[in-house]
């Protein structure tokens, strides 16, 4: 490790594989936090890798559990009220559908959620699923898309063995969404399986948004649409809302990726990105997270190229080498 203390008391730290940032504190003394590698990680989960959990573990371990149904691209508010009903009635797991895009030829689009980043989120949620934390359940889109009402909740009963079932009052399902929510409560019965159907999370932004949506499906709720509309316009308090959390922006750090850094300054490529950002502006209430509860204050600015971090009392980060960590960003109201 090489310190070299400077004239205004401001230190610069260098240490491989790690990344220390030294905060100015009032008075003439300076103290460093250090980000490891591991502190960096936004879960334990990488996103090219699951938690080696097997596809027949995941089907045997949601047998007897309750299944939230929908599509769970932003995690927000709505979803979590599906995961809240989920909870009261049994233990909670989210049916998650992969590889939507591909089968349905959908341009590809960054995730409102990086995928490393969702069993964070769904942690956070036991405070109001009683203590328990939803495990989200993945299924291939290719092998349930042709699945009429029927053969879908048929599925459900006997090769996930599902107890329960828990969805919004506007669900649709089966092929070319052939099924609604009246049709899930009456297979469900027939199949034994108990149905819970809620009322959605309305937006209560209705007269701003209103005009912005024409889809036949867009009946004020809460909806991933309008976490991206909001995100599109940078409209972070709005995006807080919806979510109801702040929005963390993950950039994964790659020795063969070049950053530029200048003095409180540091700049990454928009290849870094995980997930999607907010519109191109200057955004200030932002911090690097890190570890439990540590955050470092920064200002964010989104340009076509670029993410560039600018440092509020802190005079320099220093990128490591080696390890390729991920680098949470959040962004305050």
């Amino acid at each position: 490790m090489k310190q070299t203390m400077l004239m205004n008391q401001k230190l610069f730290v260098h240490v491989n594989g790690g990344i220390r940032l030294p905060i100015t504190v009032q008075g003439a003394s300076t103290r460093v936090l250090s980000l490891s590698s591991s502190d960096m990680k936004a879960t334990r989960q990488s996103q090219q890798e699951n938690d080696g959990t097997s596809r027949s573990q995941q089907l045997s371990s949601v047998a007897g559990g309750i299944v939230a149904l929908g599509k769970f691209d932003a995690l927000h508010i709505g979803h979590r009220e599906l995961a809240i009903q989920a909870a009261k009635a049994g233990t909670p797991f989210l049916l998650s559908f992969t590889g939507m895009a591909e089968v349905l030829g959908w341009e590809p689009r960054a995730p409102v959620v990086a995928k490393c980043d969702r069993e964070r989120v769904l942690s956070s949620w036991s405070a109001w699923c009683g203590e328990l934390t939803p495990t989200e359940l993945e299924v291939e889109f290719s092998k349930v898309r042709n699945l009429t009402p029927r053969q879908f909740v048929e599925k459900l009963s006997k090769e996930l063995g599902v107890r329960g079932v828990v969805a919004g009052k506007n669900y649709r399902f089966g092929y070319r969404a052939a099924g609604d929510a009246s049709e899930l409560s009456r297979l469900c019965e027939e199949y034994g399986i108990e149905a819970y159907i809620i009322n959605p999370v309305m937006d209560q932004k209705q007269s701003i948004l209103n005009r912005e949506f024409t889809d036949s499906k867009e009946r004020g709720q809460v909806s991933s649409t309008r976490v991206r509309y909001a995100l599109s316009e940078g409209d972070m308090k709005y995006v807080s809302e919806l979510l109801g959390r702040h929005h963390r922006l993950i950039l994964m750090l790659n020795d063969d990726q070049s950053f530029a850094s200048k003095k409180n300054t540091t700049s990454f490529p928009r290849s870094c990105l995980l997930n999607l950002p907010p519109k191109e502006g200057v955004y200030e209430n932002c911090s690097i997270v890190y570890g439990k509860e540590n955050v470092v204050p920064c200002r964010v600015v989104v340009d076509t190229d670029n993410i560039r971090l600018e440092l509020v009392e802190i005079d320099c980060i220093d990128i490591p080498s080696g390890d390729s960590p991920y680098l949470n960003i959040e962004f305050g109201a």
